[in-house]
């Protein structure tokens, strides 16, 4: 009697113990079931597709406002930028002299937070009246103030410039995709670095050449600089400051006030060059 009772016993347990492992691999079955669904579907699903605007058409100016030194917001002087062979140029055949003619090409919205991408390149002609620094020298401004709010004789536009440079005669290094800041400050290495320009970490490629630069901006957070997909340069906190811009309107210099956005432009300073593929990715929402 005892016997039997204890092997009814026993049964009952392991019928427990069975009922147990059963439903606990019928719920592990289903969670595998369940997971390699979910990665099925992943694996299926498309990709969010980017979406590149082009600042550039191809074909003409729509879009972009000029300022050049010395001439009125909208005065194309010399026909200094210009649309030809899908290209943006900058030209200096209608010139008699330089005389400081610094001028940006500006596109007509301004951004915040984006990736920025195009080509160029540099050509042939330097106009060797212009100051010695601007030989095989050009760039994208960018975070700049609105061009309608130079007045007629300011310089340069109080803004970030993503600085592209060729190579010289001497052939000595000279790396591009560099921050220049003219009425600027940015954040390097942690404190705010009182240099005009930061060099980057690029390679010097020879002129004629297409290169291909990128500025990714996070507002007045992180700015990063690439140059043939490679990262050059990063830096943080754009702000107001600085001097180089001269003959400002003094009520937009709030030195210390963080860049947020503003507008992008295109430079021309006295060396001839071709932009291309001017493209845009906003970054707003991600």
């Amino acid at each position: 009697m005892g016997y039997s009772s204890e092997n009814q016993q026993l049964n009952f347990i392991f019928a427990r113990i069975s009922l147990t492992l059963m439903l606990t691999i019928s719920s592990m079955k289903t969670l595998v079931i369940t997971a390699l669904c979910c990665l099925a579907f992943l694996s299926n699903a498309k990709p969010k597709k980017e979406k590149w605007i082009q600042l550039f058409n191809g074909k003409n100016l729509k879009n972009w406002t000029v300022k050049i030194h010395h001439h009125e917001v909208g005065d194309n002087y010399g026909n200094t930028f210009r649309a030809e062979d899908g290209m943006i140029k900058v030209r200096y055949d209608q010139y008699d002299h330089f005389n400081e003619r610094y001028g940006h090409l500006y596109f007509n919205k301004p951004f915040s937070n984006y990736i920025l991408r195009l080509q160029y390149r540099f050509t042939g002609l330097w106009r060797n009246d212009a100051p010695s620094y601007t030989e095989r020298n050009s760039g994208v401004m960018f975070h700049s103030q609105d061009p309608r709010t130079m007045p007629k004789e300011q310089d340069w536009p109080i803004s970030v410039e993503m600085q592209f440079l060729g190579v010289l005669a001497d052939g000595k290094p000279r790396p591009t995709g560099n921050m220049c800041s003219p009425g600027t400050d940015v954040v390097y290495h942690g404190r705010i670095d009182p240099r005009h320009c930061i060099n980057s970490s690029s390679e010097t490629y020879e002129n004629e050449r297409w290169i291909t630069a990128e500025l990714i901006v996070r507002g007045d957070s992180l700015v990063t600089h690439k140059i043939n997909g490679k990262t050059v340069l990063e830096y943080s906190q754009p702000q107001i400051g600085g001097g180089v811009a001269n003959r400002y309107n003094p009520a937009l210099k709030i030195d210390g006030q963080l860049l947020k956005s503003g507008f992008i432009a295109l430079q021309s300073e006295g060396q001839e060059i071709d932009f291309r593929n001017i493209e845009i990715l906003d970054l707003s929402n991600q």
